[in-house]
């Protein structure tokens, strides 16, 4: 499995694989509808390309016989919401914004790999931490990084369509 950056050409497919991820990561009570409207607006084609074009975001995905198997998003810059500004205390900080991995590759490591992709670049660009908003039901995120180093430091509201979500706000020391 090969880990590479995204490109433009690549927006399509990461849509693709987002939409059929994304609710892996929901509450169970989360909405079909929700999920649809968060994955319309933020997960979009569109959405992928905005994200490519602007110098701030980075996106590494992991292919293996020209099909995605997962992703990872980070941004860079201040955190622009007043909560985790507070709660993300070491700077200069990049966001791990999305990971997701299909089911069948849960377990396998390629979920380690995509981290250790965007910890080590945002360690090589110069950051002292990465942060990230989970939810706080999701169990076996949080797991996963608590194992990765993140430290619970706070919490924030996350918008799924039209329903605010409750997510744990989690930094890693660089």
């Amino acid at each position: 499995m090969g880990i590479s950056r995204a490109t433009l050409a690549d927006a399509h497919r990461l849509s693709a694989l987002a939409i059929e991820t994304f609710p892996l990561a929901c509450p169970p009570g989360t909405t079909a509808e929700n999920i649809e409207l968060f994955c319309t607006e933020k997960l979009s084609p569109e959405a992928f390309e905005a994200y490519m074009s602007e110098g701030r975001y980075r996106i590494w995905i992991a292919e293996e016989n020209g099909s995605l198997h997962g992703y990872v998003m980070s941004v860079s810059g201040e955190p622009e919401d007043p909560d985790i500004a507070g709660a993300v205390v070491h700077r200069p900080t990049v966001e791990v914004s999305k990971i997701y991995v299909l089911t069948d590759a849960h377990g396998s490591g390629l979920s380690d790999l995509l981290m250790d992709t965007a910890v080590d670049n945002a360690r090589t660009g110069g950051a002292a931490s990465v942060w990230l908003g989970v939810n706080q039901l999701n169990d076996r995120a949080n797991r996963f990084y608590a194992k990765h180093g993140f430290e619970l430091v706070g919490e924030r509201s996350f918008q799924v369509g039209d329903s605010l979500e409750a997510d744990f706000v989690r930094e890693k020391v660089l």
